[in-house]
């Protein structure tokens, strides 16, 4: 059961401090859509010159001591906003937060406003973008996506206060997927060969002593591997999702099946067919290890991990086990995360299966 709630509303029978924290968050909405606003009209006056400053976002990250960026993007918004009257009642209103807000003015225009805005009040804010580039995906052809993606690629680095290099990348979803394809495909391949040299550890009054690194550490590492490599050797599954309303990835970016098949030739390529009620199709069988599209077909039903909703290298899990019931087909086999899929199995008192 799901309970949607407008900035501000009481949770029925929430204890205080609930409570508090909702009513903290509608203040700090508020504050923040006076703030974009007040930094516009202060923008169009001109007085932010006045003490030399180049730019208004120069004057208001010296004058409340925040970076220059965050200053540059409470501009952004507050420009849009003059413009976007739609959402900014809306805003205005509590029916918006700035979350929404900040992502609807990379996009809205006068006229698709209020279509939007409607959009963005039935999906939460952790969904947002994939639901605003899914509508934007709908209402341009191919073409006019890759040219606009085209547009905006870019990749930068910047030092972090620790001393780290932090880098992002602007690529179209067809050109990520061969970096983050490739690099969770070497992932999987190291753990894999670890998972047979740490299986000891498993043994009963057998000493831990290796403890695996994060997904992020993974994929960092792999990362580095491949650039210093080359990327020889690592094939790439791209799965597709064919609906009646479009293709999407595996995580439902939207993207053409124009585009992929001309920006990746070299990557190996598959379409999931979902019926009428957006349900992927099903397939069964008897062999062990479930076939690679039953696996397309459980993580299209499963999305996730069913226990902890990670979506971060996800195993298929015979429930129950295969020694039990001597096959494999799609609706005894459940998708879970690595932690979770050998958990399951060691509070079994079983090898993974």
């Amino acid at each position: 059961m799901s309970i949607s709630m407008r900035i501000g509303e009481t949770v029925p029978g929430g204890d205080s401090l609930r409570e508090a924290v909702i009513e903290a968050g509608a203040r700090w909405s508020a504050v923040q859509r006076d703030l974009v606003t007040l930094i516009s009209e202060l923008d169009r006056s001109g007085d932010w010159a006045i003490e030399g400053s180049p730019t208004c976002a120069h004057w208001v990250a010296a004058a409340v001591d925040v970076e220059q960026s965050t200053a540059r993007e409470w501009l952004r918004v507050g420009r849009a906003l003059v413009e976007l009257q739609v959402i900014d009642k809306a805003f205005e209103r509590g029916d918006l937060s700035y979350s929404k807000v900040r992502t609807l003015t990379r996009v809205a225009n006068v006229d698709t406003q209020a279509e939007l805005s409607e959009l963005a009040q039935r999906v939460p804010a952790s969904r947002l973008r994939h639901a605003v580039a899914a509508w934007v995906a709908r209402h341009e052809t191919p073409e006019e996506t890759e040219a606009r993606h085209h547009d905006a690629r870019a990749f930068g680095w910047n030092l972090d206060v620790d001393g780290m290099v932090v880098a992002t990348f602007r690529l179209s979803p067809a050109a990520a997927v061969t970096i983050t394809g490739a690099v969770d495909s070497l992932v999987v391949q190291k753990r894999s060969a670890g998972r047979d040299r740490d299986a000891s550890a498993d043994a009963p009054g057998a000493v831990r002593v290796r403890r695996w690194p994060s997904i992020a550490q993974q994929r960092a590492d792999a990362l580095l591997e491949l650039v210093n490599s080359g990327g020889a050797g690592i094939a790439t599954e791209i799965v597709m999702h064919v609906r009646a309303d479009g293709c999407t990835l595996d995580d439902g970016t939207s993207i053409s099946g124009s585009i992929i098949e001309r920006l990746v030739p070299s990557a190996f390529l598959r379409a999931l067919i979902h019926d009428a009620e957006s349900r992927p199709i099903n397939a069964s069988g008897r062999q062990r290890h479930p076939t690679s599209r039953q696996r397309r077909v459980v993580k299209a039903r499963d999305e996730a991990c069913v226990d902890c909703g990670s979506t971060q290298f996800l195993e298929y899990d015979h429930q129950p086990d295969f020694e039990q019931t001597r096959r494999t087909i799609v609706d005894e086999v459940r998708l879970r995360c690595w932690t979770c899929h050998r958990s399951r199995h060691r509070r079994n008192g079983r090898s993974q299966a």
